[in-house]
């Protein structure tokens, strides 16, 4: 299945609804949140994982979920920047840019 796939949510949320809707763009594909919602819940609610392990071939769906494990690495593309975040810890914003996987302008130089 491709990353761009639909895939059932992780998350399912049974609360806090009433917050204002937000959009945002993961891994090329449209998403929404709700204001306040963390990166994670982003991912997990739109039915992502957070990112494939860069040392294994599993996917990674957080584990600590408070920035202490550094589990969770994604990458901001927003305003053509790209960051490296803590999905747990960042708060979503209305238009913000997500990828999962290291974008190719950030690999090293390979001889």
């Amino acid at each position: 299945m491709t990353a761009s796939a639909h895939q059932p949510a992780r998350f399912v949320r049974l609360g806090e609804t009433g917050r204002a809707p937000i959009r945002l763009t993961i891994d090329g594909a449209a998403a929404s949140a709700l204001e306040g919602d963390t990166v994670l819940t982003a991912l997990l609610c739109n039915g992502r994982r957070v990112r494939d392990s860069e040392f294994g071939d599993g996917v990674r769906a957080g584990f600590c979920l408070m920035g202490a494990c550094q589990d969770c690495w994604v990458w901001d593309l927003t305003a053509g920047e790209s960051r490296r975040t803590r999905a747990c810890t960042t708060v979503a914003t209305d238009g913000m840019t997500i990828a999962t996987r290291a974008p190719e302008s950030s690999w090293p130089d390979r001889p």
